[in-house]
């Protein structure tokens, strides 16, 4: 059972009114501001990061918009067409994103070159991280880049056990795993988690990943998994103040 403020590091909001893509024959059923504060605020969610997905492409509208009705304990996770402007990076830093995100789960191979740049420009502009929904078994050829970026963040606990070792080697860099997504993962999810704390207790971040597109919902019992996992000892670092760090929140 978690009692401290919880920081959901993984959700997306899909509102009517704003632009979206069909990403390998899907579409997502729509998931407002409000149907989200209707699950996650009973959960003790306080904040959460809004993850773009790979339905959302570049579009920065449904973003903005979230943001500035959620508040300043909420952030925002984005993906950048290549031709992105350093302002228009700097005005969507001052809107509340921390983050950008790059799907290749859902949108093709690693371009290292492309990746690296990237993520050295909108770290050094604006402080943020670069967060990958990825298979990890797929990033074992790039290891080397990955851990001399200056921030990076995992999805869904890299997606499969298989690829745990690589996982570890980037955690022990200084990589960040978000454990959300827990119907994604195939693999022993108890094994990865406790390997993950391990290694590095301030690696791990938790997410609800909710409305858990194409995936079964998440479920409250995967909050109590994965407390019961990190055991008392790392709660309150795992469900907020890992994230908040990382997402650099005024509290932090």
């Amino acid at each position: 059972m978690v009692k401290s403020a919880i920081f959901d590091a993984h959700c997306h909001i899909i509102e009517p009114g704003f632009p979206l893509i069909e990403n390998q024959g899907f579409l997502p059923e729509f998931y407002s501001i409000d149907d989200y504060r209707a699950e996650a605020e009973p959960l003790g969610v306080t904040g959460s990061a809004v993850v773009s997905g790979s339905f959302q492409g570049t579009d920065q509208s449904y973003q903005l918009a979230a943001l500035k009705r959620l508040g300043d304990s909420y952030v925002g996770v984005t993906q950048l067409p290549p031709d992105v402007t350093d302002q228009e990076i700097l005005q969507l830093d001052s809107a509340g994103i921390r983050a950008i995100r790059f799907n290749l789960k859902r949108g093709g191979s690693v371009d290292p070159a492309s990746l690296e740049r990237t993520a050295q420009r909108v770290h050094g502009l604006a402080g943020w991280h670069v967060e990958l929904y990825a298979d990890v078994l797929d990033l074992a050829d790039h290891l080397t880049m990955l851990r001399n970026l200056p921030q990076i963040s995992i999805d869904h606990l890299g997606l499969s056990e298989e690829g745990l070792p690589t996982l570890l080697r980037l955690v022990e860099a200084g990589a960040r795993v978000k454990a959300t997504g827990f119907g994604r993962i195939a693999g022993d999810i108890v094994r990865m988690i406790g390997a993950i704390v391990t290694t590095r207790t301030e690696a791990l971040v938790f997410g609800t990943d909710l409305p858990s597109t194409r995936t079964r919902r998440f479920r409250r019992g995967d909050m109590d998994l994965l407390a019961d996992t990190v055991g008392e000892k790392h709660r309150e670092a795992v469900f907020y103040r890992n994230a908040a760090s990382l997402y650099r929140l005024p509290e932090a």
